[in-house]
């Protein structure tokens, strides 16, 4: 085994090596444990917190489906039964019809809406360009009424928005009529032993050590009220073992039942070679790709700091970490397949 551990620590001193690069974690866990991998380099540790960005999506979705469990929430159920208190109308607005009102729980999590971005819709710019605001779901809101939908609803593709889940976070502190930092926390991180991880709050710093500052190219971005405003759709703070914990819990249906993955499976394309199910991405290459060989599947999600959490169920190999740099947010894809190869 520690020759598998010498390999993937090679692969992270390769990947530190790399332009605009300053702090790489990986871990990589077997079903069985025979493979526990835990290494990082430049300025982490392995112990390092960091910002999860988008895999809090996964969060969010483990609590929906909590509530779908405890039947306080159906997934056909339209948003404005839960959100009846935010001004919903106009958000939703294609080719002339307003199906503001007509939007359903499943469509969030599906990424089906067709509802705008707010995020890629300007402010991932702000990101890049180190402007920090904060922004509440009333003004994500805003930010949509003043964009142009991708589709309309159920139109057979998922188009990927961020604006989807902080509705969902939303929808749960209406559910359970608790902050979401705080549903989290009961209900997924101490349950689970997750003591490292956290809802990012800019007005309450953490008591433990401070998450990786990320970076934009050479830049260190200090943003924390967006980080704070990016709530359950990109606000989390983890470690790679809590990762871990988290990763293995959901998949085995420890969180909610796991016959809703039937359901949460359904995938659908989104932009190639991502494909979205319920609050999940799935990435598997296509064989013509690798001369029609068989290619690796990666089930779980990633986050734009090049963070990545996924599963590859035929191995039964479990992948979690950071490149933590927002440019080229897409680069931890390329990094899968290799660590893959080494532990197979």
């Amino acid at each position: 085994m520690s020759t598998v551990n010498n390999q993937l620590q090679k692969l992270i001193n390769n990947e530190i090596a790399k332009r605009h690069t300053y702090s790489v974690l990986l871990g990589v866990q077997s079903g069985d444990r025979k493979i526990d991998f835990q290494g990082a380099a430049g300025e982490a540790s392995p112990a390092s917190p960091y910002f999860v960005a988008s895999i809090a999506k996964i969060f969010t979705t483990a609590v929906i489906m909590q509530l779908v469990d405890e039947e306080k929430l159906r997934l056909d159920d339209p948003i404005e039964r839960h959100l009846s208190h935010l001004p919903l109308d106009g958000i939703h607005i294609y080719q002339g019809i307003d199906y503001s009102r007509q939007l359903k729980v499943y469509q969030l999590l599906h990424q089906t809406s067709g509802l705008p971005d707010y995020f890629d819709g300007g402010l991932a710019e702000d990101f890049k360009k180190n402007q920090d605001r904060c922004y509440s779901v009333e003004d994500v809101l805003e930010m949509a009424r003043n964009s142009t939908p991708f589709a309309a609803p159920d139109s057979g593709k998922s188009y990927y928005s961020d604006t989807n889940f902080q509705l969902l976070g939303a929808l749960i502190e209406s559910i359970t009529e608790q902050r979401l930092a705080n549903v989290f926390k009961t209900r997924i991180f101490d349950p689970l032993g997750m003591t490292e991880s956290y809802l990012f709050d800019s007005k309450n710093p953490p008591r433990s050590k401070e998450p990786l500052t990320p970076y934009y190219k050479d830049t260190r971005l200090s943003i924390p009220l967006a980080i704070t405003s990016e709530r359950g759709t990109g606000g989390a703070v983890s470690t790679m073992t809590d990762s871990l914990l988290f990763l293995r819990a959901f998949f085995a249906g420890k969180l909610f039942n796991k016959a809703h993955f039937d359901r949460m499976m359904q995938w659908n394309s989104m932009f190639f070679p991502m494909h979205y199910g319920y609050g999940i991405w799935r990435y598997q290459l296509p064989r013509w790709m690798n001369l029609f060989r068989e290619t690796p599947e990666f089930i779980g999600h990633a986050g734009i700091w090049g963070a990545m959490a996924f599963y590859n169920p035929k191995n039964d190999i479990y992948i979690v970490g950071t490149l933590n740099q927002l440019d080229k947010p897409a680069r931890q894809f390329g990094f899968l397949p290799k660590v893959l190869k080494i532990v197979t």
